[in-house]
């Protein structure tokens, strides 16, 4: 998912504690192979509405004070969300602890002043060989 934060914000995210987030663009790497597949970035659209106030995942947390730009979805038959988010730290900058609980990596957030959606959609390329599908949560409404 790609957020947007349009001002300076503190904000605590569960037992993670409180983080400070800048003015800019936040992408972060999920994996939405569990049941329900992409049904997940939905639900994380729901949070970002409000329709949802339940608070199971640290970006749960960061959705209801920033803007959701877009989702990007990338079709794949491995695990590519650990390596998506290591191709990422090498052209944004990443939160550390955030998102990664259940891995070894460092972080599954990132930062930049700009919006890098297309960097990202050639990083996803690159790794899956695949076309990534756009999600914009105005569709849902």
């Amino acid at each position: 998912m790609i957020l947007r934060m349009t001002e300076i914000k503190d904000i605590c995210i569960g037992k993670l504690g409180c983080f400070h987030f800048r003015i800019g663009y936040y992408a972060y790497v999920g994996s939405a192979r569990g049941k329900g597949g992409f049904k997940r970035v939905t639900r994380h659209f729901d949070v970002f509405s409000g329709k949802n106030k339940t608070r199971k995942w640290h970006i749960d947390h960061l959705l209801p004070y920033s803007e959701a730009v877009h989702a990007v979805l990338v079709p794949a038959n491995d695990d590519i969300e650990c390596s998506l988010a290591v191709a990422l730290g090498t052209f944004m900058e990443g939160i550390r602890g955030f998102g990664c609980s259940d891995c070894d990596c460092d972080t599954h957030l990132y930062f930049s002043d700009i919006d890098l959606q297309e960097r990202i959609i050639d990083t996803c390329r690159t790794i899956t060989g695949n076309e990534s599908i756009i999600m914009n949560p105005n569709i849902l409404e």
